[in-house]
């Protein structure tokens, strides 16, 4: 199976209300660069390290065993709970 934090970081960002670029800005990204490495988190080409992981929950609102989550139901009731 295959990770499920490319799919849920783009589902986060977007009901956050972030582009991209305002995501990893406020994750002390290089403005110039910071779309670029979202854009490869979301499309699965990197993933993110896990404190990178609970720094994005936390910008986002979500609890960061959301993005691990195996089970898609079980990650709404996790994010719902937190």
């Amino acid at each position: 199976m295959e990770t499920p934090i490319p799919v849920r970081l783009k589902a986060a960002r977007k009901a956050a209300g972030y582009t991209q670029q305002q995501l990893g800005i406020a994750l002390g990204m290089d403005p110039n660069t910071a779309s670029a490495r979202m854009n490869q988190y979301e499309r699965g080409k990197h993933t993110p390290d896990y404190q990178t992981m609970q720094r994005i929950g936390k910008v986002l609102g979500v609890p960061t065993a959301y993005f691990y989550c195996e089970d898609d139901k079980l990650s709404v009731y996790i994010k719902k709970f937190y």
